[in-house]
């Protein structure tokens, strides 16, 4: 098992997730990272230029899931829940 942390733009991310109805898909992803970050499906990507180290998983078709894994703590770090293009 994962400890899961935030990072302050999850906090931010999060009100855009429940006023987009997206929260159950979230739930879904978040319990997946706690249990094994690596689980596939659903299908993960790594993430290159300026998020080299963090993965991606797709919320939707539109907004993803970015994380970082720590495996020395056994921590993976969610980045954002949103589009990590903006």
């Amino acid at each position: 098992m994962y400890q899961i942390i935030y990072s302050s733009q999850v906090k931010k991310d999060a009100k855009k997730i429940n006023r987009a109805g997206l929260k159950n898909n979230v739930m879904k992803l978040i319990e997946i990272l706690h249990n094994n970050p690596y689980q596939n499906p659903p299908p993960y990507e790594k993430l290159l230029g300026d998020l080299l180290g963090s993965y991606s998983r797709r919320i939707n078709i539109q907004h993803r899931l970015i994380y970082q894994i720590y495996e020395d703590e056994k921590t993976v770090k969610i980045i954002r829940m949103w589009t990590h293009y903006e």
